[in-house]
C-alpha cells in the first residue's frame, strides 16, 4: 500500500507483451499517440496539447521549468510540503529569483491573502504549486490560485498533479493552468516509465522565446505527432500502457473514479483514527483522496514500524525531509483504491494496534 509506484493491473501489463514496431516509422504509432493524448486531455479537463515524454515524472517537472524560464526570471513558489519546496529549489538551480509563500506541512497552501500580497509585490513570471503533496497527504486547493493568476496577469501557472490526476479533479482550463504535470506510477497504475504535461498556448509562446535545448526540452513536442517526427525515438510500449491506463479510468467514468477514491480515502482515515492513529493533516477537508499520512506511534521508530508491518505482509510508505521518521503513509490510489484491499490493510492495523508496537518496543 505504498503511495507509488502502485500495483500494475493485468490489463496494463498485457499491453507490454506486444512486440511493437518502430515509433519513428509506423503510422499506427502516431495515431496511437494522438488517441492517448485525447484521453489524457479528458483526465486533465483541457483542450491544450498534452505531451508524453519517456522517463519518470521528474522529466516533466524539469522540462516545464527549463523550457519556459530564463535565469533571472521571477518564480513564486506556493508551498505546503517537501515537493512544493523542491520545485522552488529546482527553479533556483537554473538561475531564477525565487520567492516562497510557505505554509505548514500539515495543512494546505491556502493563505490566499499572503499569496495575493506576494503576487502584487513580487510580480512573478511563474507561480508553482503542488496539487497533492504526497509526502504529507495534503490536497491543495487550485481554484483560488487560478483566479489570482488571472487577476494579476501572471504569465504562467505551473501545477504538479502527479499524485492527483485521475483520482481528483484538476480542471486545467477552468483553473488557468498553463503547465500541468502528470506521472504514470500513481493513480494511473503504470510502471514509472513515462511523464506527461498539458501545455497552454501561452506556455508554448514562452517556450519558443526561451528555446531551451536538451533531452527534456518541451518545444520539439509542440507539433511532433502531426509532423510525424519526435525529438528522440518514442517508446511505443509506454504509449500503449498509458492508453490502457487512461482507458481504465474513463471506462469507469472520471466522476465515478474520483468518487471511489474519495470514499476509500475517508474509509482509511476514519478507521485508522478509530484504531488510535493520529491523522497528520490538521483539517480532514484538505486530506488527499489518493494518499493518507499518519503519525508514527509514540516511541516507535520508522525502521521498527516498517519491519513489523512487513512481517505481516503489509508494506506502507515512510516520508521525506523534515517528515522522515515522524509519519507513515498509505497509498489508496489507482489500483490500490480498492475496498477489498483496503479492508485487508485495515485488518492488519486492527490486529496490530499501537499498544503492540509500544509493548514490543519496550
Amino acid at each position: 500500500m505504498v503511495p507509488g509506484p502502485t500495483s500494475v493491473p493485468d490489463r496494463i501489463l498485457r499491453a507490454a507483451l506486444i512486440n511493437y514496431g518502430s515509433g519513428d516509422l509506423e503510422e499506427d504509432f502516431f495515431l496511437h499517440y494522438l488517441e492517448t493524448e485525447k484521453k489524457l486531455q479528458q483526465l486533465f479537463a483541457t483542450r491544450n496539447r498534452v505531451v508524453v515524454m519517456t522517463g519518470e515524472g521528474m522529466i516533466a517537472l524539469w522540462s516545464a521549468l527549463k523550457s519556459t524560464l530564463h535565469p533571472g526570471d521571477k518564480v513564486l513558489a506556493v508551498t505546503s510540503g517537501v515537493f512544493g519546496t523542491g520545485i522552488g529549489e529546482m527553479a533556483k538551480s537554473i538561475g531564477c529569483e525565487v520567492q516562497y509563500v510557505n505554509h505548514p506541512y500539515d495543512g494546505p497552501a491556502a493563505d490566499f491573502a499572503r499569496i495575493e500580497e506576494a503576487l502584487s509585490l513580487f510580480q512573478p513570471k511563474m507561480i508553482t504549486a503542488v496539487h497533492c503533496e504526497t509526502p504529507s497527504g495534503v490536497m491543495n486547493p487550485l481554484v483560488p490560485l487560478g483566479a489570482l493568476k488571472k487577476k494579476y496577469h501572471v504569465p504562467l501557472l505551473y501545477v504538479d498533479a502527479v499524485a492527483s490526476v485521475g483520482g481528483e479533479y484538476i480542471n486545467v482550463d477552468d483553473n488557468h493552468i498553463d503547465l500541468c504535470l502528470g506521472g504514470t506510477q500513481k493513480v494511473l497504475s503504470l510502471p514509472a516509465n513515462a511523464a506527461f504535461l498539458s501545455v497552454s498556448p501561452a506556455a508554448w509562446d514562452v517556450a519558443a522565446d526561451v528555446n531551451y535545448c536538451g533531452y527534456d526540452a518541451l518545444l520539439p513536442f509542440q507539433h511532433a505527432p502531426e509532423n510525424r517526427f519526435f525529438p528522440y525515438t518514442p517508446s511505443w510500449v509506454n504509449i500503449a500502457q498509458l492508453f490502457e491506463a487512461a482507458s481504465v479510468i474513463l471506462d469507469e467514468g472520471l466522476d465515478e473514479t474520483i468518487r471511489r477514491h474519495r470514499y476509500n480515502a475517508a474509509l482509511v482515515r476514519e478507521t485508522m483514527i478509530e484504531y488510535g492513529y493520529r491523522l497528520f493533516v490538521r483539517d480532514p477537508d484538505y486530506a488527499a483522496s489518493t494518499v493518507s499520512a499518519f503519525y508514527l506511534p509514540e516511541q516507535a521508530s520508522w525502521e521498527m514500524f516498517d519491519k513489523k508491518l512487513r512481517s505481516k505482509g503489509l508494506v506502507v510508505g515512510g516520508s521525506y525531509g523534515p517528515l522522515a521518521g515522524k509519519i507513515f503513509r498509505l497509498g489508496h490510489m489507482g489500483s490500490q483504491s480498492d475496498t477489498n484491499l483496503i479492508d485487508m490493510t485495515l485488518e492488519v492495523f486492527n490486529n496490530f494496534k499501537r499498544e503492540s508496537f509500544l509493548n514490543d518496543h519496550s
